[in-house]
């Protein structure tokens, strides 16, 4: 053995064995563990310091599905939602996408929340809800949803996200027929209150004022308005600039209530011929009117926008041709389960179930994936729904 080599080579001590070598796992676990001990104590030191302006900055700008994992971490995450400086910073974030709070026929007692940004759906647990009874969301409106019980008797509100939650004062009027709803804020969000209008098809009608806690009779129909009242119970309202449009028939046409001066208006609108299962939207304050228009065998979804100078509906959109083909020689039915600005079309038949959104303002069309839940396989047929603007501070 020659010197060189001799001096590269450790003498062994006597008694110890060789060393082993270790797996590259080992190796790679260990550089892992020091980096992220690396990590902690780098986290430490800078979040200690992080001002809580800024951090409640960053979390109002978060995509909102995230709020169902962050309320979680702590306590002090959670007490955000009751931060008057949060709330501050989430009025200046720009209003995301319409949500969609449906029921499905098979769990008429749970609610199924859709998010188009990231075309998912969530299923949240509203446990001040009545369990005994069918309640239905009927109306929404600063990130608030009102549900009716399906006797018509008892009125809620809740924020589906933060589980805010309301049950609101018994009516002074005794009516348990059918009623149509509508909601509104008082202001540009729901910390200044909203409204909400019930109106029965004899005319009568209330309004619920969240800042007085009750319900307000305020008059009577006036005379040129015909009653009964052929109301489309189909149809949601919709609100414009402090305006409740409803959609009624004999004569075809829209109801409006004022909330502000508490008048009533009627228009004659003819609807569009072989027209069914047509609801009422708004999208940046105009009116329009979706519904499936049907001609021998062939059906398609049309999208309409009322003229306000000739009070007539003008045909703006169609949905595209190749999706239409699914439909022909089909008996197809249709639910609209939001009209703000966003659409959600429930379209079934005997062999089909389909969910389609369609924006207003893009004009684009897009299939929605099938609602299962969680630890389910089959696919849930939607039954009812509204759209909601999610917000995290918005308080029944």
């Amino acid at each position: 053995m020659t010197a060189g080599k001799s001096e590269n080579l450790k003498m062994l001590e006597p008694g110890k064995p060789p060393p082993s070598k270790k797996a590259r796992k080992e190796r790679s676990r260990g550089k892992a563990t020091a980096a992220e001990s690396a990590n902690e104590i780098m986290e430490q030191h800078i979040w200690k310091d992080f001002p809580e302006d800024l951090f409640e900055a960053v979390i109002a700008r978060l995509p909102i599905a995230t709020f169902f994992h962050f309320r979680s971490v702590c306590r002090k995450w959670n007490s955000l939602l009751t931060s008057q400086s949060f709330s501050q910073q989430c009025a200046q974030v720009k209003q995301a996408k319409s949500w969609f709070y449906t029921i499905t026929h098979e769990n008429v007692n749970t609610g199924a929340m859709y998010d188009p940004s990231l075309k998912k759906w969530h299923h949240p647990t509203v446990p001040a809800l009545p369990t005994k009874l069918i309640v239905l969301p009927v109306a929404s409106a600063g990130g608030l949803i009102c549900f009716l019980d399906i006797g018509h008797r008892s009125f809620y509100v809740c924020n589906p996200l933060t589980r805010s939650f309301k049950e609101l004062p018994a009516r002074s009027v005794k009516v348990w027929s059918r009623v149509a709803v509508g909601m509104t804020l008082n202001g540009s969000s729901a910390s200044s209150g909203y409204k909400i209008l019930w109106v029965g098809c004899e005319g009568d009608y209330e309004v619920f004022d969240s800042a007085k806690n009750s319900w307000i009779r305020p008059g009577s129909m006036p005379p040129n308005i015909k009653l009964p009242l052929a109301l489309n119970f189909r149809s949601q309202a919709v609100s414009v600039d402090g305006t409740l449009y409803f959609m009624r028939s004999d004569p075809d046409g829209l109801l409006s209530y004022d909330v502000e001066t508490g008048m009533w208006k009627q228009y004659v609108i003819p609807v569009p011929p072989h027209l069914s299962d047509h609801t009422l939207a708004e999208c940046g304050g105009r009116i329009m009117l979706v519904g499936l228009l049907t001609k021998n065998a062939a059906t398609c979804v049309c999208i309409w926008e009322l003229q306000k100078m000739t009070l007539l509906w003008k045909e703006v959109d169609r949905m595209p041709n190749i999706w239409c083909l699914e439909f022909y020689g089909k008996h197809v039915r249709m639910t609209c389960l939001g009209n703000k600005g966003l659409l959600m079309l429930s379209l079934r038949s005997r062999q089909m179930n389909r969910l389609v959104t369609y924006d207003l303002s893009s004009g684009e069309w897009l299939k929605v994936p099938g609602c299962v839940l969680p630890r389910g396989r089959k696919r849930q047929w939607i039954a009812c729904g509204t759209a909601f603007h999610p917000c995290l501070t918005a308080v029944a």
